[in-house]
């Protein structure tokens, strides 16, 4: 069978309204650790556009926070004008998640105070097919828009232009990858480029580079810009939106994705902190070596502090029944949105822009990648001993 991932650029539009929503959302965070942020940009031609909910002790000065993401993006920001529609969290909202269902009902534990700011089915995954527990086409596809965008910066590829995308296709047998089957990159480029010389660096310079463990061979496939040119990118060509690339936030399509996204929202959002969560946790039975391959999934209700709802399915690959291991799970790990932020750490997380490109999972070291933190916890509770 064949499995199939891609990843964007930093510099694609929706990967550049991803980044600065979580620049403005991390300038707020960083003036007002309690501030409460849910903001969602739209990138067109010559226009960005900033709307949502901010509620905080400070005034953040959005148009300057996006000038300064474009030009880290390597985007003019004197090429856009910027229109900010902002107001506060609704009254309603807050007040669900100040005060929970189990705190109105008289618990008075830490945890039970901050409920769930909307309902909704958060999941993660892991894998031990990779180092990063991801899929093998989503590592490879990931690899190579960061190193097309490290050759942008560093000048590398001289007619290269700042938008694109990467798709690899991997052929497996009996759940084992064999072979890369096809790759496809759609790069920006100059007016001019000399195209052969481009694809020639690019497979040599871009591509089999990022393909180590797994490398092409002479049967797979190339495409690089099976469109045949690609001279307009960026919000010129396409118009960026917030929380378009889910799948290449998460796993590539190629385990469940909820319906949040992630990026400009702040930790009492579950859409992000519940996600983490599910991550760490698929994680960490991945690498206690409970399971080659984990699916958890934590379902939440507005204005409720415990989930409604936890499962977690190995997929046929656990060492225990996957009740006993969800039975473990909840015992050792924080599911509450309070306990969640906590063992996160992210009431103190002021960095979240660095996960907008490229996935939020597997790269860097994270308080959500930390699995060997928990690993022991997990094991004790299991009785397992090594």
């Amino acid at each position: 069978m064949l499995k199939t991932a891609e990843s964007v650029r930093a510099g694609h539009p929706d990967k550049l309204c991803d980044y600065i929503a979580d620049c403005i959302l991390d300038r707020a965070l960083c003036e007002d650790p309690a501030a409460r942020v849910a903001v969602e940009v739209l990138a067109t031609k010559a226009r960005i556009y900033v709307a949502g909910e901010i509620t905080s002790k400070v005034k953040v000065e959005i148009p300057a926070v996006a000038r300064r993401a474009l030009t880290q993006r390597g985007y003019d920001p004197r090429a856009f004008r910027i229109r900010v529609r902002v107001h506060r969290q609704s009254l309603d909202i807050a007040g669900s998640v100040d005060q929970s269902l189990e705190a109105r009902r008289g618990q008075q534990d830490a945890y039970a105070a901050i409920g769930a700011g909307d309902q909704g089915t958060v999941y993660g995954y892991a894998t031990n097919e990779t180092e990063e527990r991801l899929p093998l086409p989503l590592v490879y596809a990931q690899r190579i828009c960061q190193r097309l965008d490290e050759a942008f910066d560093d000048n590398k590829l001289p007619g290269l232009g700042i938008d694109g995308k990467a798709q690899v296709s991997i052929e497996y047998e009996d759940g084992v990858a064999k072979r890369v089957a096809s790759v496809v990159v759609s790069v920006q480029h100059k007016p001019g480029c000399n195209n052969d010389e481009l694809h020639s660096k690019i497979v040599s310079l871009i591509i089999a580079p990022a393909c180590q463990e797994l490398p092409i061979d002479e049967s797979t496939e190339i495409l690089i810009n099976p469109s045949g040119r690609f001279i307009t990118g960026g919000p010129d060509a396409d118009t960026g939106l917030t929380g378009r690339k889910l799948m290449v936030d998460t796993y590539g399509g190629l385990a469940p994705h909820g319906g949040g996204a992630f990026s400009g929202k702040d930790a009492s959002k579950v859409d992000r902190t519940g996600a983490y969560m599910a991550r760490l946790i698929a994680r960490t039975l991945v690498d206690a070596k409970l399971a080659e391959e984990a699916q958890v999934s934590i379902s939440y209700a507005i204005g409720k502090a415990d989930p409604v709802a936890f499962t977690v399915d190995t997929l046929g690959t656990g060492r225990f029944d996957d009740l006993q291991l969800a039975a473990a799970c909840v015992e050792v790990f924080p599911l509450r949105p309070a306990g969640m932020i906590e063992a996160l750490d992210l009431g103190k997380h002021t960095n979240f822009r660095a996960y907008a490109a490229y996935g939020h999972f597997g790269h860097g070291y994270p308080t959500w990648e930390r699995a060997w933190a928990w690993v022991d916890k997990l094991r004790e509770a299991l009785g397992v001993q090594y």
